[in-house]
């Protein structure tokens, strides 16, 4: 979702925005072994609902060249600064051309800081539990240091307001002749997996207004287990808000599919994937009401990413993400370290 905020704000400073992503080859180059795989990732930015195009392969240090080539009048970037291998600023000559403008940065969350939450997930990050040392020391599901910060890259916890919602929201009212479609599920660390099966129900209707239910971090971690979920109730709402596929978001939806949330939103068809549905409380099938109005339907996305399977990734390359991890703070150290220098010089 930070990712997601910052196309948004370009996409509001033009008409039309290409987004460039970077192969697998470049981002290990310069920044350390990327989560997702390219493919992965051009699918996932397309899927935001800012970005008109993509541009794959695009070059680590953007140039005229790159820019001319995509006839674009400039470029953006978020206002933390990002450099080369060899320390250099990959925006210095489009800046020097004058074709570079600024995005604020998401305050409260970097792929460096979920990445260090996934490293956690040994932890009891849930539980009441306070005789583990190593728990005490990342106090809550952030993976936040008691005071606040991440012991990753120093950003201070995400907080959530209604305005953020409502730059993320569409605003849209469904329509008549619209089939609104409810789905309900964790969506947390939002990926691949999902953006393909919100595809795949925005295919069954010729007018979907697909609404997504949200469960809360509690109920998540209820049938999830382990340090589930990853990310909060608040930055997982951003994060699936951000998908051309999702008309609406039910905040802390409740875990069974009532019949008063169906008459509520005028729910036409109920979408669950392939993953295995985790009985309610009292061991009641949460899906027991649409069922009965058959309007419940499986959806195959097709794709077998799950949130599981990215946090073992993170575990099998832990010695290398932690090594990217301390990289990119001492990096971030050096350049506050220079632009404190600069200051001073000034003064």
């Amino acid at each position: 979702y930070g990712h997601s905020n910052q196309l948004r704000q370009a996409r509001a400073m033009g008409d039309y925005l290409i987004v460039g992503v970077h192969t697998d080859e470049e981002i290990a180059k310069h920044k350390g072994p990327p989560v997702f795989t390219q493919e992965e990732r051009y699918k996932m930015v397309q899927a935001i609902k800012w970005v008109d195009e993509i541009a794959p392969g695009a070059p680590y240090v953007t140039t005229l060249e790159t820019l001319d080539k995509y006839n674009c009048d400039f470029c953006v970037h978020g206002d933390d600064i990002t450099l080369t291998i060899d320390g250099k600023d990959t925006y210095e000559e489009v800046k020097t051309a004058g074709r570079y403008r600024e995005c604020k940065r998401t305050q409260g969350v970097s792929t460096t800081d979920l990445v260090g939450r996934m490293l956690l997930m040994t932890k009891a990050h849930h539980s009441n539990i306070d005789e583990d040392l190593d728990y005490r020391k990342h106090t809550d599901n952030f993976g936040k240091g008691p005071k606040g910060h991440s012991p990753w890259t120093g950003v201070s916890q995400f907080l959530q307001t209604s305005q953020k919602i409502i730059q993320f929201a569409s605003g849209k009212e469904p329509q008549p002749g619209d089939t609104i479609i409810y789905v309900a599920g964790a969506f947390d660390l939002f990926h691949i997996g999902h953006v393909d099966f919100l595809e795949k129900v925005h295919q069954l209707a010729e007018k979907p207004y697909i609404i997504a239910g949200l469960h809360f971090d509690q109920e998540v971690n209820r049938y999830k287990g382990k340090n589930y979920p990853i990310m909060n109730i608040h930055e997982r709402t951003l994060s699936v808000l951000a998908c051309r596929y999702v008309s609406e978001v039910v905040i802390g939806a409740p875990y069974a599919v009532t019949a008063d949330l169906l008459d509520h939103f005028r729910v036409t068809l109920v979408c669950h994937g392939m993953t295995k549905v985790e009985p309610d409380k009292d061991g009641s099938d949460p899906y027991k009401e649409p069922k009965r109005r058959g309007i419940f339907q499986l959806v195959d996305s097709g794709s077998n990413l799950t949130t599981d399977l990215i946090v073992q990734r993170i575990i099998k390359n832990r010695l290398e993400f932690e090594a990217r991890n301390q990289k990119k703070e001492a990096k971030e150290l050096a350049v506050l370290e220079a632009m404190k220098r600069l200051e001073e010089e000034k003064h």
